[in-house]
């Protein structure tokens, strides 16, 4: 469970979130410059809120009131961005331990194989990242979320920056992710037909406020066309 009420001041900008996720998938929808990266970065720990609370499970990683704010590295939080920012000086495999290094988490062989085998990356280990198709990186941006064996995974707009037919590579391994991985998500998009597929519940953001909440199907076929670039 994944509970989120925070309100931070961005300049003219304001964003005041409340919410709590129960599902496998939670979904954040909305247009471009809504608030989406802003309050995952709250959640990830890159963004202190000027207020509020965030708890992921039992644990609370957010109170202002408490004077509580988990650095990021402390938070077991995986992040994958719309670019993959995978380090090209590096290979696939060195890339996939990176995080979990960085992070202090002890290497695990049988997590990883099951991470090389979840995402379809056995392949590429020994590439180097220039080799790789945006899909691919992709994937194994993913992989190396997955290796810090983190408690929620954040992914931002995982498929922003892909073609049409790369997004229909990569989409079977989201929905693997989510039915077999057993790690919770919030997933960020414009893209209403990602989060029918893939979400549970929907939060639907717009300028920094919660517009909708609730089951993805209801909320995106009533209220998310409003909301499409």
């Amino acid at each position: 469970m994944l509970h989120v009420d925070v309100f931070k001041k961005l300049g003219d900008f304001t964003v005041e979130v409340k919410f709590t996720g129960e599902g496998r998938v939670t979904g954040l929808f909305g247009s471009s410059g809504a608030g989406k990266t802003s309050l995952v970065n709250m959640i990830a720990g890159l963004l202190k809120p000027d207020r509020g609370f965030i708890a992921v499970g039992n644990d609370v990683v957010d109170d202002t009131l408490a004077g509580i704010h988990v650095p990021p590295h402390r938070r077991r939080i995986g992040y994958v961005f719309q670019d993959a920012r995978l380090f090209p000086h590096l290979s696939v495999s060195q890339n996939l331990h990176y995080g979990r290094r960085m992070n202090g988490v002890a290497h695990d062989h049988a997590h990883q194989d099951r991470v090389v085998d979840l995402l379809d990356i056995g392949q590429l280990l020994m590439r180097r990242t220039g080799q790789l198709s945006g899909g691919e990186r992709q994937r194994v941006a993913l992989g190396r979320a997955l290796l810090m064996q983190p408690r929620l995974l954040l992914l931002d707009e995982p498929l922003g920056s892909l073609d049409s037919a790369r997004k229909a590579e990569i989409l079977p391994y989201l929905i693997r992710l989510r039915d077999e991985a057993g790690v919770p998500m919030v997933y960020v998009s414009h893209d209403p037909n990602e989060l029918r597929r893939l979400a549970a519940q929907v939060v639907v953001i717009k300028r920094g406020h919660v517009a909708a909440f609730g089951d993805a199907d209801s909320v995106l076929a009533e209220i998310a066309p409003q909301f499409v670039d």
